[in-house]
């Protein structure tokens, strides 16, 4: 039986790509083990029948100051340690590293016990732990062509891996869960797994304008929901969803979301028109920015950058969205998918000859 070592984390974009690949490598009758972090959103996710998980010190890469930039760097090497451990007794025929600070010291490992490595790198640009990744890698796939020809010889335009229950939500399910009849657009608003503060509070705030002419789905992100808002006709809110959410994609006739590549690509797929608000700069490498300003040229979202974001500009915004909404919804139908799931399968068998 053919073993291979799953990482990624820190956040869910990290995670369900990992997801969609799960079943096949089952299939495949692979002994799937995953390396994480202890309280990372990768052991909530990663807890499933047939993958057991193992937990490693981690420490996140910044490039801005924080005291903890001082304990990290420990953490790495105490991560590197463990990784090296589990690596020399597993013995895996392969690694998949789909980004996040916990991947490094994991990466770092398999290169040291010879063990074929494939990252996936989600947004336009290599993030720092996918550009240190890849000097160890044999390939890297990423969702952007742009991103693969960035990294030369050792890119591979895949497309990212999607989970198949995805695609089977019912519409009808998810308007019922929130109480709403379908008769007004349904706007689904997310800001990540962690939620989006500055996203939430301008949403909150315009909601006696925006429910006038739509319904809302608000997934704002654990320890975020306002009970004071609860009953509120035309909203509805949840922290997060996971069996659930195909049905809530289901029910979306657009999205308000930040710009997280996996999402993009969620959105892409289930041709789902998009207003984003990537993260500014001063809370990101600018990723987001790039990877919204990339699906605005393509035609099939709106951006609204987040110094902008004001009641006023925000209902403007989605009323903009409702108006360009066939036009988007066109140009997304025509979109051929890139099977980006089977593509990564196809390049991890062929890392491992």
């Amino acid at each position: 039986m053919k073993k291979i070592i799953l990482t990624g984390g820190g956040t869910a974009g990290h995670v369900s790509p990992n997801l969609a690949l799960l079943p096949h490598l089952l299939e495949k009758g692979y002994e799937v083990h995953y390396i994480g972090t202890k309280d990372g959103i990768e052991r909530e996710m990663m807890t499933l029948p047939g993958v057991t998980y193992h937990v490693i010190h981690a420490g996140k890469l910044r490039r801005y100051f924080d005291v903890k930039n001082f304990s990290d760097p420990l953490n790495v090497l105490l991560g590197a340690g463990e990784s090296l451990g589990i690596m020399r007794k597993i013995k895996p025929d392969a690694l998949f590293s789909k980004g996040g600070f916990v991947s490094v010291p994991v990466v770092w490992a398999a290169s040291r016990c010879a063990v074929p490595i494939l990252c996936h790198e989600s947004d336009i640009t290599p993030g720092l732990a996918n550009r240190i990744c890849a000097r160890y890698a044999q390939k890297v796939c990423t969702t952007f062509k742009e991103c693969a020809d960035a990294l030369g010889s050792k890119g591979v335009w895949t497309g990212t891996p999607l989970r198949a229950s995805l695609f089977q939500g019912s519409r009808d399910k998810g308007l019922s869960m929130a109480g709403f009849a379908g008769a007004k657009p349904v706007l689904l608003v997310m800001g990540g797994s962690q939620g989006a503060r500055a996203i939430n509070m301008a949403l909150r705030e315009a909601l006696p304008q925006l429910t006038k002419g739509y319904d809302i789905m608000h997934l704002c992100g654990k320890g975020h929901m306002d009970e004071t808002l609860e009953g509120t006709k035309g909203y509805w809110q949840a922290e997060f969803l996971s069996g659930a959410l195909p049905d809530v994609l289901a029910a979306a006739d657009m999205v308000l979301s930040r710009a997280g590549a996996n999402a993009l690509s969620e959105f892409e797929a289930l041709h789902i028109p998009m207003l984003l608000i990537p993260l500014p700069l001063s809370a990101s490498r600018g990723d987001q920015i790039q990877n919204a300003e990339s699906f605005v040229k393509r035609g099939i979202a709106a951006i609204l950058y987040q110094e902008d974001l004001l009641v006023d500009s925000l209902k403007a915004a989605i009323d903009a969205l409702e108006e360009e909404r066939p036009h988007m919804l066109a140009r997304l139908r025509e979109i051929s998918p890139t099977q980006g799931t089977m593509n990564v399968l196809r390049e991890m068998e062929n890392v491992q000859k």
